[in-house]
């Protein structure tokens, strides 16, 4: 059958988010319809989200976000390509975003839990942040209960995952 695809699925847990590799002997129509479909399919769960770099406007996906914060009275969204400014509140945003991705972690902040690095929870209670890209912040201390809540349903989500 000559417009057969052949589909591969490997589950490999070094994986956070999947990873499609498309095989061909050329660019074909077929090649184009394929990654059209996952791109669409993959959106879907997560929209972008318009937003501007000097007058330009760019769509941004949700998984290339790092965190979005307040700037004086900007909000703006931080990937590792930069920084683009969103017209809308903080909250508007938060609406948009994927809830079992972000999550804030204070009146002016809001992070992708896929691209932190690390969480320091010290003695005072106060919860330190470092994000993959090098940037360090701080979640305010009403925040702490919703983070290690949301820490705790990730692990036991990733426990079920591996039974």
């Amino acid at each position: 059958m000559k417009n057969m695809v052949d589909i591969e699925v490997v589950l490999d847990e070094k994986y956070i988010d999947p990873k499609v590799t498309i095989r061909s002997r050329a660019n074909t129509r077929q090649v184009e319809n394929i990654i059209y479909a996952i791109e669409n399919a993959s959106d879907s769960d997560f929209p972008q989200i318009a937003a501007y770099q000097d007058s330009k406007l760019i769509f941004v996906s949700q998984k290339d976000i790092v965190r979005a914060y307040v700037e004086g009275r900007k909000v703006i969204v931080q990937t590792a390509d930069g920084l683009y400014t969103v017209k809308k509140t903080l909250s508007g945003l938060e609406n948009e975003l994927n809830e079992l991705r972000f999550l804030r972690i204070s009146q002016s902040e809001i992070i992708n839990l896929y691209k932190v690095k690390c969480f320091d929870f010290n003695a005072v209670g106060t919860v330190g942040v470092e994000l993959e890209c090098g940037v360090k912040t701080w979640a305010s201390r009403s925040r702490v209960k919703d983070i290690k809540s949301k820490i705790k349903a990730n692990e036991e989500a990733q426990k079920e995952v591996d039974s």
